[in-house]
């Protein structure tokens, strides 16, 4: 419930304020898909899908809500099959260093990250235990040019599930005015 209110809030506060860009509108959502790998240890495959709406303080400033979900699977050697399944909602911001159609930014979050293990054996079955809620950070870098949003973030969760994460995806809102 704490998690649907702070979001309400987010998107309440974009709407009624009013921005300090001039060339740029103020509210914009970004959408992401990409491959998401463990810090450590090999992964047989792994997935992100990301949402985050951002309200621009200024051309160079954009503060926003990520919600994100990642799944990590991996292959032991015993023929067991081991995954993370991880949700992340971390308030953020990022900072643009160009004013180009070509706009590379630098940016960090810090959150919660709900965590869960998979293990599937083909003899006892499949079960899923939860990892329980963590606090974590994250640091990324990325560009955007037009709609188009490509970004790389690395997650730091602690307890072996660090993991980074590449998206491509775009953005509604937010372009030129």
């Amino acid at each position: 419930m704490k998690k649907l209110l702070l979001f309400s809030a987010l998107i309440g506060f974009a709407f009624l304020a009013k921005a300090q860009s001039t060339n740029y509108h103020a509210f914009k959502v970004d959408i992401g898909l990409g491959y998401a790998g463990p810090s450590s240890g090999t992964a047989e495959a792994g997935a992100a899908f990301s949402i985050e709406p951002h309200y621009r303080l200024s051309e160079d400033v954009a503060i926003g809500l990520r919600l994100e979900g990642a799944a990590l699977i991996f292959k032991q050697s015993d023929g067991s099959t081991k995954g993370a399944i991880l949700s992340s909602y971390c308030p953020s911001v990022d900072y643009y260093l160009s004013d180009n159609t070509f706009r590379p930014f630098i940016g960090a979050g810090l959150g919660i990250f709900d965590q869960a293990s998979v293990s599937s054996d083909s003899g006892n079955g499949t079960a899923l235990v939860s990892g329980g809620a963590k606090f974590g950070a994250f640091p990324r870098i990325g560009f955007e040019v037009g709609h188009f949003r490509l970004a790389a973030d690395y997650d730091i969760v602690g307890s072996g599930t660090n993991y980074f994460a590449i998206s491509v995806g775009a953005f509604f809102g937010g372009g030129k005015k």
